[in-house]
């Protein structure tokens, strides 16, 4: 079975992404309130578990659409993280027994007890041919053990010991194929994840159950040599298909570069098909649907206290510290205003955004020379029929452009209670403007603003469609002038 190693590791940075999701949350260390309900998404309980809380599962199923042959090998890979508890023992004086504590302070160094997470991976390999025939299970084991880390005095003196504990887990995962109806003869591929895990002692609380869990469980599947059809965007034969597809606890969605379609990974959080780790990212912030910039600057922002707090909590938290107190200029830069070019020609040329048809072009200044510039699809400059400082909007058979006179006529269907106080408002036209979707905006300056000159300046304007103002008749223009004079 041949894969695509750079396919993989595409759709593995995604998946890690989605294996950290939540795990420590700002301020990153254990007494923040966000910390102490911890481990929130996929998450495979103990079947004794559902008679304390049925909300969480035990089980999780994909189901998804392929297109492949009957010879075909599939790979599934599971991955989850296992919890492991960690305790801090301190040796006493004059003996040499230890005895657990809460916190232990080594030289200014703090140790505290917390549950941290190993990561576990199991798969199962298969032909196409097999899984037709019925369910193929493949049953795991991770037996319990306990691991110990010395925790010593700069001299070598020993202070105390780490002890890392986890339970056993077991489980089984499914996996089946069977043909759909239709010309295409395409497969339903089904993959369930089961914890079957069988505690010594019932869980009493979310915590006992955390210890037998199978946490952030998603799977990666690969077909090399098929084709998985998208779940979100299928083509129109497949649509009652996908319908019938049943996903419990978990969506599969194309994986890989958007050329890859024999990876799909199956994720407890909602992705898009061919979703990716924003090249800035520098690392895990355990916080995907947060904004890096934002979240590195508040960790920038933590007193030393707080830092050193983080770092006693966890040794991914104490990592995540270190990296952003050590990281230089320019790598900070780098996540202040990324571009996206969503759209681009087969040429490799910007593409003009939308119909423009409601835009009456004025002449320009004519093109310099030299090769084209490469530039953004919404940069004005990336069409030269677009100017936003010089095209004309009719509006009640009257031209407007930079310059013109509007007033304000916010319609109902905007939500912003501000607008209440635009209405009826005088405004001067900065720009006219248009969407991806051929819609024509104005950017205005409301008039007699003290700080539209200021807003200005940093080419901050208000936004309003052409249905939300009222031209300014010339004559009422210019009798507003003189009364001002």
């Amino acid at each position: 079975m041949t894969i695509d190693a750079a396919h993989l590791d595409h759709a593995r940075k995604v998946a890690d992404a989605v294996l950290f999701e939540g795990y420590l949350l700002y301020p990153y260390h254990q007494s923040a309130r966000k910390n102490q309900s911890r481990f929130q998404f996929g998450v495979l309980m103990p079947p004794a578990y559902g008679a304390l809380d049925p909300s969480e599962p035990s089980a999780s199923q994909t189901e998804c659409l392929l297109e492949c042959d009957g010879d075909a090998q599939v790979l599934v890979g599971v991955r989850f993280l296992q919890l492991l508890r960690r305790k801090v023992q301190e040796v006493q004086p004059d003996t040499p027994d230890l005895r657990e504590v809460t916190e232990l302070v080594v030289e200014g160094t703090r140790f505290t007890s917390w549950d941290e997470a190993v990561e576990r991976e199991q798969q199962v390999c298969a032909q196409i041919s097999e899984l037709l025939d019925g369910d193929l299970g493949l049953a795991m084991h991770i037996p319990s053990g306990t691991c110990t880390e010395d925790i010593r005095t700069s001299s070598g003196q020993l202070a105390g010991k780490l002890v890392r504990n986890w339970q056993a887990i077991d489980g089984i995962i499914r996996v089946r194929a069977q043909r759909v109806a239709g010309p295409h003869g395409a497969l339903r591929l089904r993959v369930r994840i089961e914890n079957h895990t069988a505690p010594d002692v019932t869980p009493r609380t979310r915590e006992d159950g955390l210890a037998h869990a199978l946490i952030a469980a998603h799977a990666l599947i690969w077909v090399p040599g098929g084709s998985f059809l998208s779940m979100t965007d299928p083509p129109e034969w497949a649509g009652a298909e996908v319908g019938a597809c049943v996903n419990i606890g978990i969506w599969p969605v194309l994986a890989g570069p958007a050329d890859c379609r024999d990876l799909v990974l199956s994720s407890p959080v909602i992705l898009y098909d061919h979703a990716e780790v924003a090249p800035e990212s520098q690392g895990d912030l355990f916080d995907a649907t947060e904004i890096d910039e934002i979240l590195t600057l508040r960790t920038l922002a933590l007193t030393d206290a707080e830092k050193r707090a983080a770092r006693a909590t966890d040794p991914r938290a104490a990592e995540l510290i270190d990296r952003l107190d050590g990281m230089p200029p320019e790598i900070f830069d780098r996540l202040h205003g990324a571009i996206r070019y969503p759209k681009s020609s087969a040429a490799g040329q910007p593409v003009a955004a939308g119909a423009k048809a409601e835009l009456t072009a004025v002449a320009g200044e004519g093109e310099g020379e030299g090769e084209p510039q490469q530039l953004p699809w919404w940069d004005p400059g990336s069409d030269t029929s677009v100017s936003p400082f010089t095209d004309q909007v009719v509006i009640d058979g009257v031209p407007i452009t930079h310059g013109s006179r509007v007033i304000l006529r916010p319609g109902a269907r905007r939500a912003d209670a501000q607008d209440l106080f635009l209405i009826g408002r005088e405004a001067t036209v900065q720009a006219v403007l248009h969407d991806v979707d051929g819609n024509v905006h104005l950017a205005v300056s409301p008039d007699h603003d003290p700080a539209a000159e200021l807003q200005a300046s940093h080419g901050r304007f208000l936004y309003f469609g052409t249905d939300e103002v009222e031209p300014l008749e010339p004559e009422r223009t210019d009798k507003s002038s003189r009364e001002e004079d």
